[in-house]
């Protein structure tokens, strides 16, 4: 890490973060940790955290959590948030399909968003992909009814995959069933990153998903 990213880290951490792995049992008690009651938004995957922080600045009225494996990428996002002065921001680090599983109770989530997720462009190594059959259906048992799972890739075939996987889950609607391919429009909403600028750059188009639960 950064100079400014230890600082960050040892700030913030103790109060903002916790390790998957050292979660109580059972779920987790949101309430308490964000000291209010109010609807949860999981992102999963916040990389450096520039798309996270605004995101949460934007919704105060949300408690907004995010997991992430990378020690930097959520020492930074503490920075970008202390920045903007975001105080509805909590972050988890490690295994988000351990989160849902085993801390995330059914019907508790309002939104669960994973942006630009690892490609694994390998043909070998898609079975490595976060968005399969078996993700999708922990995601849509953790959503409230109505609750969104938003997507958004550049890469072509692994947004092909989670329009498969996601329209083949009987607990999910596509929002845009009726749009060309299915494909949700992008969000003015949503932040453009640098994953993005690239993708456009170097000629991919992105793709975002909108899938409600039932």
């Amino acid at each position: 890490m950064t100079v400014g990213q230890q600082k960050a880290w040892d700030r913030h951490w103790s109060e903002l973060g916790s390790e998957v792995t050292e979660l109580p049992e059972g779920p987790l008690d949101t309430t308490s940790w964000f000291g209010r009651t109010a609807p949860v938004v999981l992102e999963i995957g916040s990389g450096m955290g520039e798309t996270t922080a605004q995101l949460a600045a934007a919704q105060p009225d949300v408690n907004y959590l995010a997991v992430e494996v990378y020690k930097p990428g959520l020492a930074q996002l503490m920075l970008r948030a202390e920045h903007l002065g975001v105080t509805n921001l909590r972050l988890l680090r490690g295994d988000a399909i351990v989160l849902l599983r085993e801390h995330v109770e059914p019907a508790s989530l309002s939104e669960v968003r994973i942006y630009f997720p690892d490609p694994w462009p390998k043909k070998r190594h898609h079975k490595r992909r976060l968005v399969q059959t078996a993700s999708v259906e922990l995601i849509a048992s953790r959503l409230r009814p109505g609750g969104v799972l938003h997507l958004a890739t550049d890469w072509e075939n692994y947004a092909e995959q989670m329009m498969e996987v996601c329209t083949a889950e009987p607990a999910l609607r596509n929002r845009f069933a009726d749009a060309p391919g299915g494909w949700a429009p992008r969000p003015e909403w949503r932040p453009v990153t640098k994953f993005e600028n690239r993708a456009h750059d170097e000629g991919r188009v992105v793709h975002d998903l909108i899938f409600e639960r039932v």
